[in-house]
């Protein structure tokens, strides 16, 4: 019986540490919380008048269990697209979309959770993105939105970083990556670049044609030029002139038919013994 008494003792003692250990580790447990990368945490505290000021960085921490409660917030940059339709400075209507990168400011972690909550994204982007679209689009003409869109992606910037900084937030990028207009304006504008391309060809035709005119304006200078300096050498000169002409174009037919395979010289035969003189020949011999 005293060893059954002693073994039941080991027993019971071993139930009891085992329970000890089970409470301490379940105890532990309770009061260390991890804080994983890109995240931080804001300690509410029901002792110390709520949520503490302090912002949790990563790692493993203490706390009190039931009277602190950690509460995990993301802090890496998301990417977020807002669209919105709205009006241009001359009534065309436009469906324009914005991606915004974003991300809370760390230091304001616990404003941020008192004012709005860990919804926060979907309770600011959203507004505050399509308040700032339609009071910028609202100050620019359809075609301005397409030949400075650079220029209006860069306003919108502005205001959006300015307004989201009243709610806790920071903007890294903000772009606008959709941009259509109604069926009637779209139609319009293809009209205008018709027009356009239509007046530019029309502008040619008459830069083309004044050039041709010039061009006849010159050649007949040039005639005439050319005329009244033959008259006035004829004038000093008589008909030399002309016989020089004939000279110079009698020797440039006479080299192009000596070039040529198909021209065939005959002497005259006629002559001597008081016979007339004929002239030489010269044959065109067709090669085909």
């Amino acid at each position: 019986q005293s060893t059954i008494t002693m073994a039941q003792r080991a027993l019971t003692r071993l139930g009891n540490a085992s329970a000890a250990v089970a409470v301490g580790a379940f105890t532990v447990s309770q009061c260390l919380y991890n804080v994983d990368g890109g995240q931080r945490v804001v300690m509410f505290d029901s002792l110390r008048g709520g949520v503490l000021p302090n912002v949790v960085g990563e790692g493993t921490h203490f706390m009190i269990p039931v009277i602190q409660r950690p509460i995990t917030m993301d802090v890496r940059t998301k990417p977020r697209e807002i669209p919105s339709v709205t009006g241009t400075k001359d009534l065309q209507m436009v469906n324009i979309k914005l991606r915004v990168l974003w991300r809370p400011i760390v230091e304001q972690l616990p404003k941020l959770y008192q004012e709005l909550g860990t919804d926060f994204d979907e309770r600011v982007l959203p507004s505050i993105g399509n308040e700032v679209l339609k009071s910028v689009v609202a100050q620019y003409n359809a075609e301005e939105l397409l030949s400075k869109r650079a220029e209006v992606s860069e306003r919108i910037k502005r205001e959006m970083m300015k307004r989201a900084a009243h709610f806790h937030l920071t903007l890294d990028d903000v772009a606008i990556t959709h941009l259509t207009f109604g069926r009637e304006f779209m139609k319009a504008i293809e009209s205008k670049q018709v027009a356009s391309q239509e007046a530019e060809r029309q502008q040619w035709v008459v830069k083309k044609a004044e050039q041709e005119r010039q061009a006849v304006v010159t050649r007949a200078e040039g005639e005439a030029e050319a005329a009244l300096i033959i008259t006035k050498a004829m004038e000093q000169t008589g008909s030399a002139i002309i016989e020089v002409r004939r000279i110079d174009a009698a020797k440039e037919i006479a080299g192009k038919l000596a070039n040529s395979r198909n021209i065939v010289y005959l002497p005259s035969t006629a002559g001597g013994n008081g016979g007339t003189g004929g002239s030489n020949l010269l044959l065109g011999i067709d090669s085909k």
